[in-house]
C-alpha cells in the first residue's frame, strides 16, 4: 500500500502519523503537492474517502484552519470521522453529501482538493460550478483527476470495473477546460503527471489504459 501511494506523489513523511485505516490506496496523484496550503485556510476535500489528503491538509493549515471532506458514502464518512476522532484531531470535520450538491456555504473556502473523484461525476459541469460557488474570492481549486486523451474504446467504456475505477468516466482535457471556464474559473492549467503512464499502467496491465487516459493535475482561481 505505501508503495503505490508513494508512486502517486506522495512522501515517507506524508505517510507517517497518518491513521492507517485512512490510507486507502486510491488517488492518481497528491493534491496536496500543489496546493500551497498555509496556515489559517479553509480548505474542501472532494470525495474525501477514509481521511488521508484531510489529515494531511490539517498539518498545513494548523489549529487556526480548518479541513472539510465531503464523501456521498456513509460508511466512509463514519470511517474517517472514527480516524479523526481516535488521533485527536480538532480542525478537520467530514459531511455526508454530494459533490453535485456540496454541503457548504457560499464563499467558505479558500482551497479546494480533490483526488481522482470528480470523473466518476455524471455531471461534471455541475460539480465546477458548485465548486466555484463554495470558494472565496481569490480562492483556488488544486485536484489530480483521470482525464481522456482520446477517444475510448467501447469494452472500457462498458467494463464495470473501468467505470468504478475511474477509467470509463475520464472527459475530453479540452472538455474539462470549458466546463470550469463556463463555471467562472480563471488562470486555468492542466499537466499530465509526469508518471502518468505508469501510474496507469499499474491499474490494469493488460488494457493499455495509458493509450487513452492520463492523470493531470488540474488548477485554477476564482477571482
Amino acid at each position: 500500500m505505501n508503495e503505490i501511494t508513494k508512486n502517486l506523489g506522495y512522501s515517507g513523511d506524508d505517510l507517517s502519523g497518518i491513521p492507517v485505516q485512512a490510507n486507502m490506496g486510491l488517488g492518481c496523484g497528491n493534491p496536496i503537492a500543489i496546493a500551497a496550503l498555509k496556515e489559517g485556510e479553509v480548505v474542501l476535500d472532494l470525495g474525501s474517502g477514509g481521511g488521508f489528503d484531510c489529515f494531511l491538509a490539517r498539518r498545513q493549515v494548523g489549529e487556526a484552519g480548518l479541513v472539510i471532506g465531503v464523501d456521498m458514502t456513509p460508511e466512509m464518512i463514519k470511517l474517517a470521522r472514527n480516524n479523526a476522532q481516535k488521533s485527536g484531531y480538532s480542525n478537520v470535520e467530514f459531511r455526508l453529501g454530494e459533490i453535485e450538491h456540496l454541503p457548504v456555504a457560499d464563499s467558505s473556502v479558500d482551497v479546494i482538493i480533490s483526488n481522482c473523484v470528480i470523473n466518476l461525476s455524471l455531471d461534471k459541469e455541475k460539480v465546477f460550478k458548485e465548486a466555484f460557488r463554495v470558494l472565496k474570492p481569490g480562492g483556488r481549486l488544486s485536484i489530480s483527476d483521470v482525464v481522456a486523451t482520446c477517444k475510448l474504446p467501447d469494452d472500457i467504456k462498458r467494463d464495470i470495473a473501468m467505470m468504478t475505477g475511474c477509467i470509463a468516466g475520464a472527459e475530453y482535457v479540452e472538455n474539462i477546460e470549458a466546463m470550469m471556464q463556463n463555471a467562472g474559473f480563471k488562470d486555468i492549467k492542466m499537466m499530465p503527471k509526469d508518471n502518468s503512464r505508469e501510474i496507469l499502467k499499474s491499474w490494469a496491465p493488460d488494457k493499455n489504459l495509458e493509450d487513452f487516459v492520463a492523470s493531470f493535475t488540474i488548477e485554477a482561481t476564482k477571482l
